[in-house]
C-alpha cells in the first residue's frame, strides 16, 4: 500500500455505526478490525454511533480469543450499538428546567478524538451519517466512511450493505403472499421501506414475481394499477400482487405520513407509514376483490445477512482501512464499476454543503435513486410489472 509521503503511521482508529440497523453492520467491522490488527492498528468502538464521541464512549475491539469482534460475521445489529437522528452539529440538550435547545457540541467530540488520540474515525452509515463525517473532516477530522442502508441511496456508489439482505427477505414475503393470494383469491399488498428511493420494492418485484411495484420515483395513477388487475383477471387470473415502498406517492398527491418528530432543523422529521394500507383499500374499492396489506417494516433490518451482503461488508471494511493506512481521509469506500474504488466525501454530500444544522435526507441530499434507464427498470417492463404510469 502506497501512503502519503510524510503521513503518520496509524496506531489507534475508532469505528462508529450511525443510522438504522442492517444486517452486514458486524461484518464490516470484522473486517475493518482483522485487517487493522495484521498492521499493528488498535481499533475501538465508539458505542451507539455519533453519541458515543461525546460522551467518550469506547470500547477496545479484538478477533483475539474472547475479543468482543470474535465470530460476530454471521450477527445481525451491531456490536457496538447505532443511534439516530444524533446530528453533532445540531444536537438536541434537555435542560435542567425540561427546555429544549439545539447546540453545536462538534467541537466537543473533536476534542474527545484528540484526547483519546484516534488516528482516524470510521463512519458506518447512510446520507445523514456520511453528511456529519463530510462536516467533522472539514473541521479537520480524519475520516473514512462506508455506505450503509438498506434501502440503498447512498450516491456514489452501486451498492449499500444491508440492501442485499433487505431485499431478500421482501422477496420471501412475496413469495409467501403469492399462495395465500392465489388460494383465497385477493389482492395481496407488501409495503416495504424506501423513503426517497424504490430499489428495495423494484428488485423485490422482480424477485418475488410481483404484478405492480409503485415507487417513489414514479407517482403512481391507481387506475393504472386497477387497469392490470383487470387484465389479469380477464386471463383467469383472480389474484395480484402488488409491492409498495413506503415514499411512493399518488400522481398530484403526497406521500403518506404516520407522524411527524422533533428533531431538530435541517432533517426529515416526517415518520412515514400506511402507504400500504391506503392502496389496498382502494383497490379492493375499485376492483370488487379482496385485499390486504403486509407491512415489513423492521424485518427487513434484522436477521443475519445474506452471503452477498457478508462478502460485500467484508470488502467494504477492508477496502476502509486500506484506505486509512494509505492516508486517503476524507473519503467513503465505494463499488464503482463493479470494483472497489473510492470518492470524497464532498462529492457524495453533492449541495448539500452547509455545516451545521442540514443534516441527511433534505432537498439538498444527494441521493442515489431509480432513474428509468436503469437496466431493472428495463427488465422489470419487459415482465409486464406495472409501475402505476
Amino acid at each position: 500500500m502506497k501512503r502519503k509521503e510524510g503521513f503518520k503511521m496509524l496506531k489507534k482508529v475508532g469505528i462508529l455505526a450511525n443510522g438504522g440497523d442492517v444486517s452486514g453492520f458486524n461484518a464490516v467491522i470484522r473486517a475493518i478490525v482483522k485487517t487493522a490488527e495484521n498492521h499493528g492498528v488498535e481499533c475501538y468502538g465508539i458505542i451507539d454511533g455519533y453519541n458515543g464521541l461525546l460522551k467518550k464512549d469506547f470500547e477496545l475491539l479484538s478477533t483475539a480469543a474472547n475479543g468482543e469482534a470474535l465470530g460476530i460475521l454471521p450477527k445481525g445489529g451491531s456490536i457496538i450499538g447505532s443511534s439516530t437522528n444524533s446530528n453533532l452539529f445540531n444536537y438536541k440538550v434537555v435542560n435542567e428546567d425540561g427546555s429544549v435547545e439545539y447546540k453545536d457540541l462538534s467541537d466537543q467530540a473533536i476534542q474527545n478524538i484528540k484526547d483519546f488520540g484516534f488516528d482516524c474515525i470510521f463512519t458506518l452509515g447512510g446520507d445523514g451519517t456520511q453528511k456529519s463525517a463530510r462536516d467533522f473532516s472539514t473541521k479537520g477530522v480524519n475520516v473514512i466512511g462506508v455506505p450503509k442502508t438498506i434501502d440503498n441511496d447512498v450516491a456514489c456508489t452501486e451498492i449499500t450493505f444491508g440492501y442485499n439482505t433487505a431485499v431478500s427477505v421482501a422477496m420471501e414475503a412475496l413469495d409467501r403472499l403469492h399462495t395465500t393470494g392465489a388460494t383465497h383469491h385477493r389482492i395481496m399488498v407488501l409495503e416495504v421501506m424506501g423513503r426517497y428511493a424504490g430499489w428495495i420494492a423494484l428488485e423485490a418485484a422482480i424477485a418475488g414475481g410481483a404484478d405492480v411495484a409503485l415507487i417513489p420515483e414514479i407517482p403512481y395513477d391507481i387506475n393504472s394499477v386497477v387497469s392490470k388487475i383487470e387484465n389479469r383477471r380477464k386471463r383467469g387470473k383472480n389474484f395480484s400482487v402488488v409491492v409498495v415502498a413506503e415514499g411512493a406517492k399518488p400522481k398530484d398527491g403526497e406521500i403518506t405520513i404516520m407522524g411527524t418528530r422533533d428533531n431538530g432543523a435541517g432533517v426529515d422529521n416526517t415518520k412515514l407509514g400506511g402507504i400500504g394500507q391506503k392502496i389496498a383499500q382502494q383497490l379492493q374499492e375499485l376492483t370488487g376483490l379482496e385485499a390486504r396489506n403486509t407491512t415489513l417494516g423492521y424485518m427487513q433490518r434484522g436477521g443475519t445477512p445474506t452471503a452477498f451482503d457478508r462478502v460485500l461488508s467484508t470488502k467494504y471494511g477492508t477496502k476502509a482501512m486500506e484506505l486509512a493506512l494509505e492516508g486517503k481521509f476524507g473519503t467513503l469506500a465505494v463499488i464503482k464499476n463493479g470494483k472497489l474504488d473510492s470518492v470524497s466525501l464532498e462529492e457524495v454530500v453533492g449541495k448539500n454543503t452547509k455545516i451545521g444544522a442540514v443534516s441527511g435526507n433534505t432537498e439538498e441530499s444527494n441521493l442515489r435513486r431509480v432513474q428509468m434507464d436503469d437496466d431493472l427498470m428495463k427488465t422489470a417492463r419487459d415482465i409486464g410489472i406495472n409501475f402505476g404510469d
